[in-house]
Parts: C-alpha cells; structure tokens; sequence
C-alpha cells in the first residue's frame, strides 16, 4: 500500500502495463518476448531512485524501447537459423492488450504483413516508426527516448517508411468486404478448388510457420494453382476432428483450429486487388500459447 500522498510504485507500473507490451510486441514481434521485456522493465523501476524520474511514463517507455532494441540483435541472429519462413507470434486484439488501435494505420501497425516488413527495418528504425505511427510520439518525444538529435529521428523515420513503402503496396479493402472474403474463402477450402481458385490473386502468397516442430511447409508457396492446391490439402490432412473459429488477431480476423481445446493452427489471409494477396499460417505451438491464454481468459 502506497504511502499518502506518495504514489504507489506497482500501481503506476501497472497502468503503463499495457502500453509497454504494446511497443514491446509491435518491436519484437513476439508476444513471450514482449512480456519478458517487460518484466525486465518492472526490475528496473522498482530498482530506480524515484527522485532521478521526471515523468514515469516516458521513462518506462525509454527502458522497454532499449531493452528491445538489444534483444532484436540477437534475435534476428535465432530467425536466420529458423526452419522454414518466421511469421510473427499471434495475438488477439480486441481485448486492448497491444494498446491503441484506434486508425487504420495503427491497426495496420499490428498486421502480420507489417510485422513481416518490419523485419527489413534496422533496429533504431524499427523503434521510430512503432513510436511514431502506433503510439503517436512526436520526433522531439522520440529523440528522448533515443537520445538522438530531433533531425536525426526525422530522417531515420522517412526513410524507414519508404522503405516499408517499396515493400507493400497499400490496398484497404473495407473491413466487411475482407470479413466476406475470409467467409468465402472458408468454404472454399473445405473442397471446392475452383471455387477457391477463383478468390485467390494470380500472384498470391502462403506462408506456413511450423518452426520445425510440426508438418509445414519450408519454403513459400506461390501462385495461384499452387496455393489453391496448397490449401485445400492442409484442410484434407488436418482439418478433421478440429474446431474451427475466428477472432480478430493481429488487428485482423482470423482463421483458428483446435484440437481437443490446444490451439493447433491460427491463420490470417491479406486482401489486395485481384482478391487475396497473401495466407499466413502459424503452426508452431511455441507461437500459439499466448493466443491460446487469450482465448481461455476471454
């Protein structure tokens, strides 16, 4: 119990709680991670002098963004050892665990696609641009936290975003057209081929991230014909026996699997014109027991 007068050191904690795994994920694109970065975070304050800190909040985001800042170069040497394609870990967003996802660009923020892209970004450009676009922090805000020049955050954030730029053309299909899309494209995969050929882009992509642990493809599928093929065989193979729902992930809705109540298989699809651009796949069970937590406490 806090002192009167004096705030509860917890209690303020707690309450940045949810912005902090929200820059935290949105930086590493994992959930486990996020929460050991800001459990990282929790040791630090409760170990600082009170005194030496001005404004709590910005302080705390200071430390999340540096611890993540350290651990996205050692992971990135783990993902170039990763069996067959990385795809961020899920999470559901409709219980405002990620923080604000008020606009359509910081619900895009959050997108497996812009995850995936992010991975091209340096760490320090990586850091402006989820400061920026998800959190709203202006470039004098963010010089702070990097100890940079205000300048040099402005430079690093336009070139960070022509880069993501030159590696997604923007399509935002309205969200009851995408929630159409996702419902045809469910019962297509249950047998219909050319049904499902039909709702897929000649250049479409799927991804399947199995980690090496479980049956997933190593390498991205590509083409029209070949993911259709590609997708009704997963359902032929594994589709059986499970439950299947959606909830909105990764600021998506998105497609889930169970299987006797474990969470087997979350998939997401990405909307573009000619119709659906992109299928990722998460099947590693590493990346699905935080959705699944999210599930059980819902």
């Amino acid at each position: 119990m806090g002192v009167a007068g004096v705030e509860d050191p917890t209690a303020e904690f707690e309450a940045a709680r949810s912005r902090l795994f929200g820059i935290a994920y949105r930086m590493l694109g994992s959930a486990a991670e996020a929460e050991d970065a800001v459990q990282d975070a929790y040791v630090r304050w409760h170990g600082a002098e009170r005194a030496h800190i001005g404004a709590p909040g910005a302080w705390l985001a200071k430390v999340v963004t540096n611890l993540c800042l350290n651990r996205l170069t050692s992971a990135r040497a783990r993902r170039e050892e990763y069996v067959g394609p990385w795809l961020p870990e899920p999470v559901r967003t409709d219980t405002g665990v990620l923080g604000p996802l008020e606009t359509a660009e910081q619900r895009d923020m959050v997108s497996m696609a812009v995850l995936v892209m992010m991975e091209r970004l340096s760490p320090p450009e990586r850091a402006v641009v989820v400061l920026r676009d998800a959190f709203d922090y202006s470039h004098r805000d963010i010089a702070a936290v990097l100890d940079w020049s205000e300048a040099k955050t402005r430079q690093t954030y336009r070139r960070a975003k022509q880069h993501l730029a030159d590696g997604r053309p923007r399509f935002d299909a309205p969200a009851d057209v995408r929630a159409d899309l996702l419902t045809r494209f469910l019962a297509a995969a249950e047998g219909s081929l050319d049904q499902l050929e039909a709702l897929l882009a000649d250049d479409v992509v799927a991804w399947s991230d199995g980690g090496g642990k479980v049956s997933a493809s190593t390498r991205p599928v590509y083409g029209r014909d070949k993911v259709a093929r590609f997708l009704v065989g997963l359902v032929e193979r594994f589709a059986a026996g499970m439950d299947i729902g959606v909830a909105e992930v990764n600021g998506e809705t998105a497609v889930l699997a169970w299987e006797d109540g474990v969470l087997k298989t979350a998939a997401a699809i990405e909307v573009g014109h000619g119709g659906v651009v992109a299928v990722r796949i998460v099947r590693n069970p590493d990346k699905l027991g935080f959705l699944q937590a999210q599930a059980a406490a819902a």
